[in-house]
């Protein structure tokens, strides 16, 4: 597995490469065609975040789904070790699934299958293949706008079930999944409510 170590405004020792290393190894073996692994390492500048002022961000490129994991503490081996005790857990959920389909027994249901994942409310872009997707950086920022957009992305937009997007929207830890639905063709998005109740919503055609 090819592992990409890069901080953005923090530069990156090479002994805290070699932790990160050392930590994705023990995660293989819950897959053994893992193709890549991104890791970005964030700082927040901000005095009244001093807890949780380092951010951790992994994303897992597999054969299969992409895998995601991110996590804040005050420094980041504690950031890092938080994150890979959460993307432990979705590779072991992506594991334990893979195992349903090739025994042709009846499929866990989402809720049964994320009852353990933590309920993580970070407010992410919901992302939906590794495969021909594109990330771009939007640097330039009219100043008349109180607001701003600084990430762009597009993904290739394969149909997919409803259950199939509520267990990519867990394997990436988000709090909403845009995609594709395969029995209706329309756009739509499924959303973390409370707990493990979810909602949909679909653009009308």
């Amino acid at each position: 597995m090819d592992i990409v170590v890069k901080g953005r405004n923090v530069e990156v020792p090479d002994h805290y490469r070699e932790h990160v290393a050392d930590k994705l190894s023990k995660v293989e073996r819950y897959d053994q065609k893992l193709m890549r692994a991104d890791v970005e390492l964030f700082h927040e500048r901000n005095p009244r975040q001093s807890d949780t002022c380092q951010r951790v961000e992994i994303t897992v490129i597999t054969k299969g789904p992409v895998i995601r994991a991110e996590a804040q503490a005050q420094d980041f081996y504690a950031a890092l070790d938080c994150a890979i005790n959460k993307l432990d857990a979705r590779l072991r959920r992506s594991a334990d699934r893979r195992r349903v389909h090739r025994g042709r027994h009846a499929p866990v249901s989402v809720a049964a299958a994320t009852a353990n994942l933590p309920t993580d409310l970070t407010g992410s872009v919901a992302t939906l293949t590794a495969e021909s997707s594109v990330d771009t950086e939007l640097a330039e920022h009219d100043e008349s706008q109180p607001w701003r957009i600084v990430r762009e992305k597009e993904h290739a937009a394969e149909p997919m079930t409803v259950d199939d997007a509520l267990f990519q929207m867990e394997l990436v830890g988000h709090d909403f999944y845009l995609f594709l639905d395969k029995d209706s063709g329309r756009p739509s998005v499924v959303y973390r409510r409370r707990g493990y109740d979810y909602g949909i919503l679909s653009l009308a055609v």
